[in-house]
């Protein structure tokens, strides 16, 4: 049987980084807010947010629907998927910790998106342009050194190559997705520290090739980062 996930369309988002795992795990989904007929659209997405199912109503999306069962936010999604498809530690310590990076990561994320929306979510980015300046500059010059030396201690301490465990995981690949988002949004900032942390450029490069995600990356199911979405290109925001 097919996952469903449940995603708004048009933006690559939080979605994304559930998107990656089912690829990578080669397991059947229908992105179903992007499909048309019946029982599909944003309209089945906000039934299931409105009515939930089986007495699971998700705040937001995304969302995964497995038979009876609806597990929402995003790391916890990539952990339930990851779990069941061979993209996870092996071990119950290792499981753990992959939980716990995929969780650090969403808290990265959501201080990406801060930098454009620091004062509220309902507002546009032009009513709030100077605290989101002020926002920036702590974010290039603090919070992305902080989070991508941390994720390259881990690879450091890894002989694997991985950020838990023995194999490819879906911590790695939010991890990848992020470092994409970052390469989108900052690319100035990006390429300007990328030499402090080879080894998480290199598990970004070594994903983006592996054979299960190559069609995938280049294929129209894809999205495009876009200024609707969690990564934004404002060319003031970005610096060395």
């Amino acid at each position: 049987m097919a996952y469903d996930l449940y995603y708004w369309p048009g933006l690559p988002g939080r979605g994304e980084y559930v998107r990656l795992v089912l690829e990578a795990a080669g397991a059947p989904y229908r992105d179903v807010a992007r499909l048309e007929g019946q029982g599909c659209g944003i309209e089945a997405m906000f039934a299931l947010m409105r009515d939930g199912h089986h007495g699971a109503v998700p705040l937001a999306p995304p969302f995964l629907v497995d038979g009876a069962t609806l597990v929402s936010q995003a790391a916890i999604v990539a952990a339930y998927i990851g779990e069941r498809h061979a993209l996870a530690p092996e071990d119950e310590a290792g499981r753990q910790f992959a939980r716990s990076i995929a969780a650090t990561t969403a808290d990265f994320v959501a201080e990406a998106h801060d930098t454009h929306h620091p004062v509220g979510t309902t507002l546009y980015y032009e009513d709030q342009k100077p605290e989101a300046l002020r926002r920036a500059v702590e974010f290039r010059e603090q919070r992305m050194p902080k989070f991508l030396g941390w994720y390259e201690n881990l690879l450091r301490l890894n002989s694997a190559g991985w950020l838990a465990g023995g194999r490819m995981s879906y911590a790695d690949l939010g991890l990848f997705q992020t470092i994409e988002g970052l390469r989108y949004a900052f690319p100035r900032r990006l390429q300007a520290i990328a030499g402090d942390t080879p080894a998480v450029m290199d598990l970004a490069a070594r994903i983006a090739a592996h054979p299960a995600l190559a069609d995938y990356l280049g294929s129209d199911r894809r999205l495009a980062f876009n200024e609707d979405g969690i990564f934004r290109r404002y060319l003031e925001l970005d610096a060395d």
